[in-house]
């Protein structure tokens, strides 16, 4: 759609890009949400999915390295993200786009992996699981929702709120399903 097409009236009367379309294509990237979305998949989508599971690697390493872990096991940690956040977007596809469910099956496919390589590496399951949840974390929703309230925009408190504590259960729910 056209850039025109996304833009709607706020109760301001200030134009706005933001919308449920928009979001949807631009939260996790404009082509693999096509994908997700109902499109077919294309060489480009495809890059778009590697680039985001090598983001989230970066990610979740920055973490690993924020919290020190030893050099040994930023790796693996940072592993745990690419799948986590893969498993996301695989479960998006087949969900029908519920973020409570994919975020829930990548946050258990997270603990899972903690668990396992907390045992192989003799090493405290936070420390793999924290890196590994790390791309799950829902910054935009979270920023629109603080941003909302700034405005005193109730509207779009209820919605961004709504989705910011979908997101933030659905992780808490999936780490618990697995401990």
């Amino acid at each position: 759609s056209s850039a025109a097409s996304d833009v709607y009236k706020r109760q301001d009367g200030r134009n706005d890009l933001r919308n449920d379309e928009t979001d949807r294509k631009y939260s996790v990237g404009r082509s693999p949400c096509l994908w997700i979305y109902g499109s077919d998949m294309d060489g480009e989508s495809m890059k778009d999915v590697i680039l985001q599971l090598v983001m989230a690697f970066v990610g979740s390493l920055g973490f690993a390295m924020l919290f020190r872990l030893r050099r040994a096991l930023w790796i693996s940690a940072s592993l745990g993200g690419v799948f986590c956040w893969g498993g996301y977007l695989l479960v998006m596809y087949f969900s029908d786009d519920q973020i409570f469910t994919s975020g829930l099956a990548a946050a258990a496919l997270a603990a899972v992996y903690a668990e396992l390589l907390a045992a192989r590496k003799r090493a405290p399951v936070p420390l793999f699981l924290i890196p590994s949840v790390v791309p799950l974390i829902p910054g935009s929703t979270l920023y629109y929702t603080m941003s909302a309230a700034v405005q005193g925009n109730t509207e779009e408190v209820s919605h961004y709120g709504s989705l910011t504590l979908q997101y933030a259960l659905s992780i808490a729910g999936g780490i618990c399903i697995v401990w």
